[in-house]
C-alpha cells in the first residue's frame, strides 16, 4: 500500500523561496537532475521521433544527453547569446545535427503546431520571479492552442514547484481544457549538509483536440507511480507542500538531532487521502549512555492506547524513548476509519519510509527492530458517530486498554488526543453472574464482544483526576451519612460517569449536573448508561450562566462545587476549564454559593506556565485553603478550595487528621447491588502527596 507523506508545514512562502533562490545562485540547472535521474519520466512523454522543444537550455548537459539516446530532433532556444554560441561550438563536431538558437522564448517565430513536446528544464521557475510571473504567462501562452504545440502535444517542465510557479501553471493549462500531471521524483535535489533539500517535480501538460469540460489532475509518486486523481488545484498544490515539506524534514533529521522537540508527520493512504499513520520522531537526551548497535527503532502504539499520556504527550515520549535506549525512536500510532490486517502487514507498510527518518550516521544495511506492547495492533470498534453543533464531530468507540480491559470513549474529532469521557465495560451476562456470585472484581472476556452485550460497569471511575474529586469530599468536616446531607454541584457532565458515582457510592448526595451540549446528554444516556433521577438532576445550559443566575437568586448554597469542563478553544493553552471559570469575579460567585464548611474542586489542565500561575494566584485570592494535587504522568492537577477559615492551614495537611478523614469517607461509600462497594477507589491513597498553595 502506498502512503503520502503530510507535514504541517508550509512552502508557499515568499520568504522561504528567496532564501532558497539566493542560496542557489548561479549554480547550473543541473542541480535539478541529469539525464539518468529524469529518463524515466521523460521517455514516458516523449517518444524519440517527437519533435522536441527545449525551452531555455542554458548549458545543461540534458540535450546533448537525449541526442546520444536517439532524440535528433531537438531544437533548443536560450535568450543568451553567450550561452548559444558555446553550446553550438560545444557540439558542431560530436551533434552536427543538435542546433541552439537565440530566440526569447515569451516570442518563438516557429509554426503553429510544428513540435510534439515542449520540455522546459528550470525556465518557468526563473521566469516567474520576473514581473510578478507576467514573462512565464507570456511563455506559456506559446505553447497554448493555436501556437507551438500539436495536438496531442506535451509541456513537460521539470521545477522546484515553488507554489506561485506552479500555481500560475496549473491554473493556465486547467483553463485551456488541458490535462495536468504531475509527478515527484522523491529524491533530495540539494547536496550537502548546507544545501536545501527538495524534491524535483515534473509537470507534464497534455493538448486536447476539444477542451476538457472539467479539470483533469493527477499526481504521481515516482516516474512510474499510480496517478491519483484530484479534483481541484488547491489539493494539487496541497499534496506538493507535503511532499515539500517531508523532504526537508528528512534533511533534517539526517543532519542532526534533538531531543528537546518532537518531529511529527502524516501518513495519508495514497488513494483516500485520508491519514493513516502519525510518526513522531523522539531522540534520545545529549549523553545518555546507549548501546552502540542501539541506532534506531520503530514503536508501534496499539490502537485504543494512543490517547495514554506515555504515547500522546512529548513528556511521556521521551520517557518511553528513554526506556527503549535507542539513539532515535519513532513512535508510530495508527489512525481511526482505517483496517490494519496485522503487525506484520503494518510493518512491511512502513518499512520503505521509516528509514528516511533514520539518524545521522547510522550505519548501511542496519537492521531497524519494531517495537510493540503485546505484540499486537490492539483492538478497537467504532459504535456510534455524530455532530454536535456545538463540539463538533464525535464518535463513541470501543477499545480494549493494556490491562486487557474493554472501554468506552467519547472523542471529539476536533481533538482526539483527548478523551472526552470513558468508562469500563462488562459483559452483560459476566455482570449478571458477578451479582449472583458477588463477586468484587469484574473481568473482560478475552476476546471482543459485540456492542450489544456490554454494558458500562458504573462503580468504576476510569480517570485518576476524577478519584481524586471525589476523594476531595473528605475535606469536607463531617463525612456524608443519613445523618449529614451533602449537596454537589457539577459543572461538566461529559458520560456522566462522575455525577452518577456520586449519586450511587456517596450516602445521602444529592447532585446538580450542569451540562453546555445537549447532544453530550444525549450520548451520555444511550452509550454510557447514565441514568438521571431526583437525586442527580442535569441543567442543561451555560454553566458560567447557572452559576451567576444561581448567586443572584440566593437562597441555596452547595457544599461542594466541581469545575470539571474542557475548554473547546485549543489555542489558549488551557484545555480546561475554559478561561472565564477562572476570572477573579466568576471565582467570586463560586464562593459565594459554598456553605460555610463548603469546598470548591477544580480539575486545572494548563500547559501554559503563565496562566497555569494566574489561576493559582487568583483562587488562593479568594480561599483560606488551598491543597493541590498533581496527577502522575499526566498535565491535570486537582485544586481542592476550602471555603472555612483556618486559623492553622497547615493542619488540614496533616497526614493524621487528614487520614482519619479520608478513612471516614471510604467506609461510608455505598454498596452496589451485589453488596459490592467501589474497590478500585483507595480515598486515602488519592490524597497522599497534596501541597499546600
Amino acid at each position: 500500500m502506498s502512503l503520502l507523506p503530510r507535514t504541517a508545514e508550509e512552502f508557499s512562502s515568499a520568504d522561504y523561496w528567496e532564501r532558497f533562490f539566493k542560496k542557489r545562485g548561479d549554480k547550473s540547472f543541473e542541480w535539478y537532475g541529469d539525464y539518468n535521474k529524469l529518463c524515466g519520466v521523460l521517455h514516458k512523454y516523449i517518444k524519440i521521433q517527437h519533435k522536441v522543444l527545449v525551452v531555455g537550455c542554458g548549458n545543461s548537459e540534458l540535450s546533448e544527453q537525449l541526442y546520444d539516446v536517439g532524440y535528433k530532433q531537438l531544437t533548443n532556444i536560450d535568450i543568451s547569446e553567450t550561452v548559444v554560441t558555446h553550446m553550438n561550438q560545444r557540439n558542431s563536431e560530436r551533434r552536427p545535427d543538435l542546433t541552439f538558437q537565440k530566440v526569447d522564448a515569451t516570442e518563438t517565430p516557429y509554426d503553429d503546431a510544428s513540435f510534439q513536446a515542449a520540455l522546459d528544464k528550470g525556465t518557468l521557475d526563473a521566469m516567474a520571479s520576473e514581473e510578478e510571473g507576467a514573462l512565464a504567462r507570456k511563455m506559456l501562452t506559446e505553447v497554448r492552442v493555436g501556437r507551438v504545440l500539436s495536438v496531442g502535444g506535451r509541456y513537460i517542465c521539470i521545477t522546484l514547484a515553488q507554489e506561485s510557479v506552479i500555481k500560475l501553471a496549473v491554473e493556465h493549462f486547467v483553463q485551456l481544457g488541458w490535462a495536468v500531471r504531475l509527478h515527484c521524483l522523491l529524491e533530495e535535489s540539494g547536496i550537502g549538509e548546507n544545501s536545501f533539500a527538495l524534491p524535483v517535480f515534473v509537470l507534464v501538460c497534455t493538448k486536447f483536440r476539444q477542451p476538457m469540460p472539467s479539470p483533469i489532475l493527477e499526481m504521481c509518486i515516482g516516474d512510474d507511480g499510480t496517478p491519483i486523481r484530484l479534483t481541484q488545484v488547491s489539493e494539487l498544490l496541497s499534496t506538493v507542500r507535503e511532499h515539500q515539506a517531508y523532504s526537508v524534514l528528512k534533511k533534517r533529521l539526517r543532519t542532526g538531532t534533538d531531543a528537546s522537540s518532537n518531529v511529527s508527520l502524516t501518513l495519508c493512504h495514497t488513494k483516500t487521502g485520508l491519514p493513516r499513520y502519525t510518526l513522531t520522531v523522539q531522540d534520545c537526551a545529549p549523553g545518555a549512555k546507549v548501546p552502540k548497535s542501539n541506532h534506531f527503532a520503530i514503536f508501534i502504539v496499539p490502537q485504543g492506547s494512543e490517547t495514554a499520556w506515555l504515547y500522546s504527550s512529548s513528556e511521556g515520549q521521551k520517557q518511553l524513548a528513554a526506556s527503549a535506549n535507542f539513539r532515535r525512536l519513532v513512535v508510530v500510532t495508527m489512525h481511526r476509519n482505517q483496517e490494519y490486517t496485522d503487525m506484520q502487514a503494518v510493518q512491511s507498510e512502513l518499512s520503505p519510509m521509516v528509514m528516511d527518518l533514520a539518524p545521522p550516521a547510522m550505519p548501511p544495511n542496519q537492521q531497524v527492530p519494531f517495537l510493540s506492547v503485546g505484540g499486537n495492533l490492539g483492538w478497537r470498534e467504532e459504535v456510534s458517530r455524530g455532530v454536535s453543533k456545538l463540539s463538533g464531530e464525535y464518535l463513541v468507540e470501543n477499545v480494549r486498554g493494556e490491562d486487557g480491559e474493554l472501554y468506552r470513549r467519547l472523542i471529539f474529532l476536533s481533538n482526539t488526543a483527548i478523551v472526552q469521557s470513558e468508562s469500563r465495560l462488562v459483559s452483560s451476562v459476566t455482570a449478571s453472574n458477578s451479582k449472583k456470585k458477588n463477586k468484587k472484581n469484574v473481568k473482560a472476556t478475552a476476546a471482543p464482544i459485540s456492542s450489544s452485550s456490554l454494558s458500562v460497569e458504573s462503580g468504576f471511575l476510569c480517570l485518576s483526576y476524577q478519584e481524586i474529586m471525589v476523594a476531595g469530599l473528605a475535606m469536607l468536616e463531617t463525612s456524608p451519612d443519613k445523618n449529614n446531607p451533602v449537596s454537589v454541584l457539577l459543572v461538566g457532565l461529559g458520560g456522566g460517569a462522575l455525577a452518577q458515582f456520586l449519586r450511587d457510592f456517596v450516602p445521602n448526595v444529592t447532585v446538580e449536573a450542569v451540562e453546555l451540549d445537549p447532544t453530550v446528554l444525549e450520548v451520555a444516556t444511550e452509550w454510557f448508561g447514565f441514568r438521571p433521577d431526583d437525586r442527580l438532576t442535569v441543567t442543561i445550559g451555560d454553566g458560567l450562566e447557572r452559576i451567576s443566575a444561581l448567586e443572584k437568586e440566593g437562597g441555596r448554597l452547595f457544599d461542594v462545587i466541581m469545575f470539571d469542563v474542557d475548554n473547546k478553544d485549543s489555542t489558549v493553552g488551557m484545555s480546561g476549564p475554559p478561561p472565564a471559570f477562572v476570572e477573579t469575579t466568576f471565582l467570586q460567585k463560586v464562593y459565594n454559593l459554598l456553605t460555610s464548611r463548603g469546598i470548591f474542586i477544580l480539575n486545572l489542565v494548563c500547559r501554559n506556565v503563565a496562566l497555569r500561575e494566574g489561576v493559582l494566584e487568583r483562587v488562593n485570592a479568594l480561599f483560606p485553603t488551598i491543597l493541590l494535587k498533581k496527577i502522575d504522568e499526566d498535565v491535570n492537577e486537582v485544586l481542592l478550595c476550602s471555603r472555612k477559615e483556618k486559623k492553622s492551614p497547615e493542619a488540614i495537611c496533616n497526614p493524621p487528621s487528614l487520614n482519619q478523614a479520608a478513612r471516614s469517607l471510604q467506609n461510608k461509600l455505598r454498596f452496589d447491588g451485589s453488596g459490592t462497594s467501589s474497590p478500585h477507589i483507595d480515598i486515602v491513597e488519592s490524597l497522599k502527596d497534596l501541597k499546600l498553595l
